[in-house]
C-alpha cells in the first residue's frame, strides 16, 4: 500500500513496460531488439524506471492450482477501531500470514479486502482463524471465487 507519485512515460518507455511484463527474464538485448532501441539505451532507460520506483522488482508468476492452491477467497473487513494500535496489530496479523496475497484499505461497506489463496476450505479455515484471532474484527464475509477469469493482469501502459 503505497502512495503513488505519477510520472511521464514516452512511447518508448511504456513499450519496455510492456514488453517486461510479458516477460521479466528477457535479456536487454531482447527488450531492445524488441523495443527498438540499442542495448545501451535500453539499460539506461531500465534503469531510469528503476530509479524512479516505477520498476520496483522482479517476479514471476505461478498457476495457483498446480502448486496446489486452488481455493482462493476474498474477504471483506469491517472494523470499530481505527486507531494506530489497531492499524499496527492489524498489519503484523495480515502480514504475518503467508496465504493473505493482497490487502487494501477500501472505502464503501468495508474497510479492508483481502485476497487469500488457500489448499483448500479447511486450509483457509485455519487462515481465518489466525486472522480473526490476530485482530479485533467487527465484521468479516467471504466470497469464494468460483473462476479466475482474469488473474494477475498487466497494467495498462
Amino acid at each position: 500500500m503505497t502512495q503513488s507519485t505519477s510520472h511521464t512515460l514516452d512511447s518508448i518507455d511504456a513499450a519496455i513496460l510492456r514488453v517486461l511484463q510479458k516477460d521479466a527474464s528477457l535479456s536487454q538485448r531482447d527488450v531492445a531488439d524488441r523495443v527498438g532501441l540499442s542495448q545501451n539505451a535500453c539499460w539506461r532507460r531500465i534503469a531510469r524506471l528503476k530509479d524512479a520506483g516505477i520498476i520496483t522488482g522482479q517476479t514471476l508468476r505461478l498457476d495457483h492450482g498446480k502448486i496446489g492452491l486452488g481455493l482462493t477467497v476474498f474477504v471483506m473487513l469491517r472494523t470499530r477501531d481505527h486507531s494506530p494500535d489497531w492499524l499496527k496489530t492489524f498489519r503484523k496479523t495480515v502480514l504475518g500470514i503467508e496465504n493473505i496475497v493482497d490487502v487494501f484499505r477500501i472505502a464503501g461497506d468495508y474497510d479492508y479486502m483481502l485476497k487469500i489463496v488457500a489448499q483448500d476450505m479447511n486450509d483457509f479455515d485455519g487462515i481465518y482463524q489466525r486472522l480473526i484471532h490476530g485482530a479485533a474484527l467487527e465484521t468479516v464475509t467471504s466470497y469464494i471465487a468460483m473462476e479466475a477469469i482474469a488473474d494477475q493482469r498487466d497494467l495498462p501502459v
